[in-house]
This record gives structure tokens, C-alpha cells and sequence, in this order.
């Protein structure tokens, strides 16, 4: 019997006595996995959720003369940002702006993304040295580039002009046009490097099996290759329209006084206004009107997935 007794697990006979059990000394199987993602939570709380958590309170505050807020707090700059019709316009001028964008870069991109999944060639690294070419440098130098080209006494103009195919030059920047032209540039290898990885994972002998059943190259693309893209589609669409609606540099260059973003619209609140609550509020709004957009999107794609699988 005391051998029996002897044998017991200290589970047991801290049951018998009533107390708790006394922990092994293992630790869980979930505490290894939160110190490996600690130091990641570290660095989303102290860059992004403070920075968010100042921009609120800060948003929150009274306007004030010669300092950035005064003291108390209020929602008048909630209101102020949406019961202006020149801001709710500027707003939706920013909307319409990442919703053009987008289609041309996917209509551009793809191509692009599907010849640089498949290809075999040895210049195929060349190609990808191009596509991420934007990105290589600045976005004031890639946005001065377009004005040279763009102006109305520049490189195109100048062109068209000589050739005798124009009297008078176009007028293709300061206009939504020429932003429009410029963010696309600027934002296209952001559409096309998903859709790469996503078409890559697409086994080429599924187009083979239906091209040898007949199916017309056409047929496989719209049946097969488009549907089983879409997640790239997915993610390059949001990409590209969350860098259009926080764009700055290229709307004021290539937009001048004509075109005007909410992003414009919040720095000269910030900087040349010195309004840090309004143009806090104004930026938040521009968030919030951003993540619910997206969160449709995501929805709607989200459903058109599942029925594909």
C-alpha cells in the first residue's frame, strides 16, 4: 500500500488535499511562440499604435493660436472635416484617384506578371531589373522625370510639335491626367511582383492538360489562369490603391494648385497652417474612408474566391 501511495503523481495528491497542483515546471506550448513574435509586437506598438494613439488625441483637441493645440477637448474637428463640402470634395476626388489607378495598373501589370512567371529566357532578369526600376529611385526624382516629360515645353510636347502633328502643346500635367500617368509608374511593380508569385504557384501543366483537350488559349486564361490569380489580383489591387490614397510628392508636383488630395490637404493643415487638430481629424478621416473600402473589397473578393474553390 505504500508503495501504491508512493507511486502517486503530485497532481493527485494535491487533489486529495484540496490545493491547487503544482505546475511540473514545463512551461506551455504557447509561451515558446510569444516570445518569438514579442519583439515584433514590440516594434507594431511603438511605431504604429502610439504614433495612431497621438494622432487621435491630438485630433481630439482644441484649435489654438501660436501653439499646436489648445487646451480641452472636442469633436468640432470631426464635424468641421465632414460637413465641409470642400473636404468631402478633396475626399472624393482621393477615392476616385486610387480607383482609376488601380484597373490601369492591373490591365498593365498583368501581362507584365504573367510573361515574368513563365518565361524561361535569359533576359527574364533583365525584365525584373525593369519592373522594380521605379523603385530604385526617389520618389522626387521619378516625379521630376515625368514633369521634364510632361510639361507643356517638354520632351512629348516638344515631339509632337516638330513632327508637325500638334500646333500648340498638350496639356498633360497640373491635370489629373498627368498625376494619374505618374502614379501609375511609380505604383505598377506593386501590382505586378504579387501577381508573379501568385501565377508562379499555378502549375503550368494544368494549361497543358487543358490546351490538349481542346481548350482554346483563351478558354484557359479566362476558366483557369484568371481565377486562380485572384489572390494576387487581390493584393495588388489594395496595394496600389492604399499608396494612391496616402500620395503626396507626385500629386503636388505633377498636380500643382489644380489637383488637390487629401494627403495635400492634411500637410498644409499640419505644416503651412498649423492647424494640428484639423488636420489630424482630416487624416484620420482619410484612414477610416481607406480601411472600410478595403474591408468591402476584401468581402466581396473574398466571397468570388470561395465559389472558385
Amino acid at each position: 500500500m505504500s508503495a501504491v501511495m508512493t507511486a502517486d503523481a503530485p497532481g493527485a495528491a494535491a487533489q486529495r488535499d484540496g490545493s491547487k497542483p503544482r505546475k511540473a515546471g514545463k512551461r506551455g506550448p504557447g509561451s515558446g511562440a510569444f516570445w518569438l513574435i514579442a519583439p515584433a509586437l514590440v516594434l507594431i506598438g511603438v511605431f504604429l499604435v502610439l504614433p495612431y494613439l497621438n494622432i487621435i488625441g491630438m485630433s481630439l483637441r482644441t484649435t489654438a493660436v501660436g501653439a499646436p493645440y489648445g487646451a480641452g477637448f472636442t469633436l468640432a474637428n470631426y464635424a468641421s472635416a465632414l460637413g465641409d463640402r470642400y473636404v468631402l470634395g478633396v475626399l472624393a476626388d482621393t477615392l476616385l484617384l486610387g480607383v482609376t489607378t488601380v484597373p490601369i495598373c492591373l490591365l498593365l501589370g498583368y501581362p507584365v506578371a504573367y510573361h515574368l512567371a513563365r518565361t524561361r529566357s535569359r533576359w527574364g532578369s533583365l525584365l525584373y531589373v525593369l519592373v522594380l526600376s521605379p523603385l530604385l529611385v526617389g520618389v522626387v526624382v521619378r516625379s521630376f522625370g515625368w514633369l521634364i516629360l510632361l510639361s507643356g515645353n517638354g520632351v512629348i510636347n516638344r515631339t509632337l510639335i516638330d513632327l508637325g502633328l500638334l500646333t500648340t502643346g498638350l496639356q498633360l500635367m497640373n491635370n489629373r491626367l498627368g498625376v494619374t500617368i505618374a502614379l501609375v509608374h511609380v505604383f505598377l511593380p506593386f501590382m505586378i511582383l504579387p501577381l508573379v508569385g501568385v501565377i508562379q504557384s499555378i502549375d503550368p501543366t494544368l494549361e497543358q492538360a487543358a490546351r490538349s483537350l481542346g481548350a482554346s488559349r483563351l478558354k484557359v486564361f479566362w476558366r483557369l489562369v484568371l481565377p486562380m490569380s485572384w489572390p494576387g489580383i487581390q493584393a495588388g489591387t489594395i496595394l496600389v490603391f492604399v499608396l494612391t490614397l496616402s500620395a503626396y510628392v507626385t500629386p503636388v508636383m505633377l498636380g500643382g494648385a489644380q489637383v488637390k488630395t487629401m494627403s495635400v490637404l492634411v500637410v498644409q493643415n499640419l505644416i503651412d497652417n498649423f492647424q494640428w487638430p484639423a488636420g489630424a481629424a482630416q487624416a484620420l478621416v482619410l484612414s477610416a474612408c481607406g480601411m472600410v473600402a478595403v474591408w468591402l473589397y476584401a468581402r466581396l473578393t473574398g466571397r468570388f474566391m470561395k465559389g472558385l474553390q
